[in-house]
C-alpha cells in the first residue's frame, strides 16, 4: 500500500498498516484525531479535509483497544466528539475504542426459518437473567444461560430490545446515544457476537430492535455535532425545523440528507455483516414516515428511506426478515418496493393484540365480542396471511400503564384460575391464528406485575407452573407440526365457520393444502360455561383426533381437565360444512383437531 493510498470507510478502520479515520464534518475548519496513541494531543495527527465535507487520516502506531476522540475547530468553539461510527464506546459519554471487527464466526451458515414457521420470543437482555447480581442488568453471556429454556420451549427466533450503546446502565433501549456501538454494560461487541452464535447452534434466530425515528434524546453527542445548527435544533444529523419533533424529543434525524440516510443505511446492513443477526424490528416506523405538526403530514424522504434499506437488505442478505412496528395497519408497508411499498417482511398487527387482550380481560362473559374476536382471526394486510405478527402481549402491551394479560385479568389475583384459564386461551389464539406468533418474556410461566428495565424476570415462576410451560410447549408444537398432524397451521387459509355469540363459541378451520394431515380445526370458548352435546360443523368426514385441550389437568392442578374427546363427523349440513361432530368443552378452552395422514389400518 502506497503512503497515497486511502483506506474507504467511515469512523476508524483497522487495517495492516494502523488505523485509518473518516468523518464527516461539513462545517468543521480543522479536524485532527486524539488519543492514547499521541497523549490525547490534537496536534499530531490532524486530518485532511476531502469533498462533501469528509475528513481522513492515517495513524500507522494506532491499533485496536486504542481509546480516540475526535478534535473539531469550528465558528463556534472546540468540540471533542466521540466517532458517530465507533463499533465500540467506554461508555455514553466516554471514548470510542479502535474496534477489531474480527470474529470467528465457526462456519456460522445458519438460516432463519420459513415465516410461516416462525415463532419468536421477545426479550429484555437487561432483565432476562439477571438474579444473581441485582444491582447490575443481565448481559449476553447470562442470557445465554436460558437459550436451552427457549428451545425446548420450542422457540427458534428471539427478538431482542435495542442494544445500541444507550445513557445509563439501565434502559429498554428505545434512547440510543451510539447506535453503532453495543451496549457495554451487556458486555460490549464481542459478548453479542458470541451471543448470536450460541444462539444459532441452539437452533434459535436472533431479531434486533432498531431505533431510526429518534436518537437519544440524552447523552446525544451527534448534537450539533460540528457546531453548525439552525433554530437552536441538532445540527447536521437532524432536522432542524419542526419536522425534527418526535414524542422523545426534537431528534429525529434528517431523511432527506444524504450523510444521514447512509449513515443509518450502514448501520442496518452492519447488523447483518458484522453480528449475523437475521432480522431487524424497525421502532415506531410511523414516525419515520411521517411527522406531526398542525397535524400528521407525510414524510416522503422518510418513506424511501425505508424502501432503501429493505431493498439493499433483500439484496445483499435475501432471506432474512424485516418488520415494522407501525401500529397503524398501513398495507403499504409491507408491499414490495417495486409495488410502492415500504418492502418490509411483516409488521405487528395493532388489531390483533388490542382485540384479544379485551376479549380475556373483560370480567364478564357478555363483553366479549366474538365478531371483533374473528374479525382479528382473519385479518390481514395483503395476500399474504404471515405478513403480520400476533400476540398478546410485548414490551409495550405490558407496560406505560399496562400490566401482563393475568394480571390484567385478575388484578387481585393474577396468579389464580381466571387468570390462568385467560391468559392460555389468549396464548392459544396467538398460536392457532394466521400469523407469525410471538410471545415476551416469562409469558410462558405468568410472569406479572408490568415491564420495567430494573425488575428481572422471576425464574422461580418456571417451576411454580411448570404446567403453564408445557401448554405453551404443547401449542408450539402444534403450531409447527412437529408430529405432522397439524400442518395446516404454518397454512395461508382460514375460515371462521361457526361463531355463537350467545354462548361464546368460535371455530375455525386453518390450511395449507387441505386433507388428513394438514386439515386443522380449532374451537374456543370464550365463556365460564361449560358445553356437553355441542354439535358443529367440520370439514372432512371421519375421526377428528383431540390433540389438545386447554383444560387438561396436566396444566395445571385446579384445572377441571374436562373429558372432551375426539370427535367422529357424519354426513349433515352443518355451518355450511356437508359434516358435524358433536363434543364437549370446558370452560375458557380451547381444543385442536386434526385427521391423522396416515390412519391406522
Amino acid at each position: 500500500m502506497s503512503k497515497a493510498t486511502k483506506i474507504k470507510g467511515i469512523g476508524s478502520i483497522l487495517h495492516d498498516k494502523g488505523v485509518a479515520f473518516r468523518l464527516w464534518a461539513p462545517h468543521a475548519q480543522k479536524v485532527s484525531v486524539i488519543g492514547s496513541f499521541n497523549n490525547w494531543n490534537g496536534t499530531q495527527h490532524k486530518m485532511q479535509a476531502e469533498k462533501d465535507g469528509y475528513w481522513y487520516t492515517n495513524i500507522p502506531k494506532a491499533q485496536a483497544g486504542d481509546p480516540y476522540r475526535f478534535l473539531l475547530t469550528t465558528p463556534q468553539g472546540e468540540f471533542q466528539r466521540i466517532d458517530p461510527y465507533a463499533r465500540e464506546v467506554t461508555s455514553s459519554v466516554g471514548n470510542a475504542i479502535v474496534h477489531d471487527p474480527s470474529f470467528d464466526w465457526q462456519g456460522d451458515d445458519f438460516q432463519i426459518a420459513p415465516w410461516n414457521e416462525l415463532v419468536i420470543y421477545e426479550l429484555h437482555i437487561g432483565t432476562f437473567n439477571d438474579r444473581e447480581h441485582l444491582d447490575q442488568p443481565a448481559q449476553f453471556s447470562s442470557v445465554s444461560a436460558r437459550l436451552g429454556h427457549l428451545r425446548k420451549l420450542g422457540v427458534n427466533a428471539i427478538q431482542i430490545m435495542p442494544v445500541g450503546e444507550f445513557a445509563g446502565d439501565r434502559s429498554w433501549g428505545y434512547n440510543p446515544a451510539h447506535i453503532f456501538s453495543v451496549e457495554i454494560s451487556y458486555g460490549g461487541p464481542l459478548a453479542f457476537k458470541q451471543f448470536v452464535k450460541r444462539a444459532h447452534q441452539a437452533g434459535i434466530a436472533v431479531i434486533l430492535d432498531v431505533v431510526y425515528n429518534h436518537l437519544g434524546p440524552s447523552d446525544l453527542d451527534l448534537w450539533q455535532f460540528d457546531g453548525w445548527s439552525e433554530n437552536d435544533r441538532g445540527g447536521i444529523y437532524f432536522y432542524n425545523d419542526n419536522r425534527a419533533n418526535t414524542p422523545w424529543g426534537e431528534t429525529r434525524p434528517d431523511y432527506g440528507r444524504g450523510e444521514v440516510r447512509q449513515y443509518l443505511c450502514d448501520n442496518a446492513l452492519m447488523w447483518f455483516e458484522e453480528y449475523h443477526v437475521d432480522g431487524l424490528r424497525f421502532d415506531a416506523t410511523q414516525f419515520i414516515r411521517t411527522f406531526q405538526a398542525e397535524d400528521v403530514q407525510d414524510l416522503p424522504e422518510g418513506w424511501s428511506l425505508l424502501q432503501w434499506i429493505n431493498s439493499q437488505i433483500v439484496e445483499k442478505y435475501p432471506g432474512h426478515i424485516t418488520i415494522a412496528e407501525d401500529l397503524q395497519n398501513n398495507r403499504w408497508l409491507t408491499k414490495d418496493v417495486g409495488a410502492g411499498g415500504a418492502g418490509f417482511g411483516c409488521q405487528w398487527d395493532a388489531s390483533f393484540v388490542h382485540t384479544i387482550r379485551q376479549a380475556v380481560i373483560a370480567s364478564q362473559d357478555e363483553q366479549r365480542s366474538l365478531d371483533a374476536i374473528r374479525d382479528a382471526i382473519c385479518h390481514r394486510d395483503n395476500d399474504d396471511a404471515f405478513d403480520r405478527v400476533i400476540y398478546s402481549e410485548s414490551h409495550d402491551e405490558v407496560a406505560n400503564g399496562k400490566s401482563r394479560v393475568p394480571q390484567e385479568i385478575s388484578p387481585s389475583d393474577p396468579k389464580g384460575w381466571y387468570a390462568r384459564k385467560r391468559s392460555t386461551l389468549a396464548a392459544a389464539m396467538v398460536f392457532t391464528a394466521p400469523g407469525i406468533p410471538m410471545l415476551f418474556q416469562g409469558q410462558e410461566f405468568l410472569e406479572g406485575g408490568w415491564f420495567r428495565d430494573t425488575v428481572p424476570v422471576d425464574w422461580d415462576q418456571r417451576d411454580e407452573f411448570h404446567g403453564i410451560v408445557r401448554l405453551y410447549r404443547d401449542l408450539i408444537r402444534l403450531r409447527l407440526s412437529r408430529d405432522g398432524f397439524t400442518r395446516g397451521l404454518c397454512g395461508q387459509f382460514t375460515q371462521v365457520y361457526h361463531l355463537n355469540d350467545d354462548r361464546k363459541i368460535i371455530a375455525f378451520q386453518r390450511w395449507a393444502e387441505g386433507g388428513p394431515g394438514d386439515d386443522v380445526v380449532v374451537v374456543a370458548n370464550f365463556s365460564h360455561a361449560t358445553y356437553e352435546n355441542y354439535q358443529l360443523g367440520f370439514p372432512s368426514a371421519g375421526l377428528w383426533t383431540l390433540r389438545f385441550n386447554s383444560d387438561w389437568q396436566g396444566y395445571n392442578d385446579d384445572f377441571a381437565n374436562h373429558p372432551s374427546t375426539d370427535v367422529n363427523a357424519e354426513p349433515g349440513d352443518q355451518d355450511g360444512l356437508p359434516w358435524h361432530g358433536t363434543l364437549s368443552i370446558g370452560p375458557y378452552t380451547v381444543l385442536i383437531f386434526s385427521q391423522s395422514a396416515h390412519p391406522a389400518v
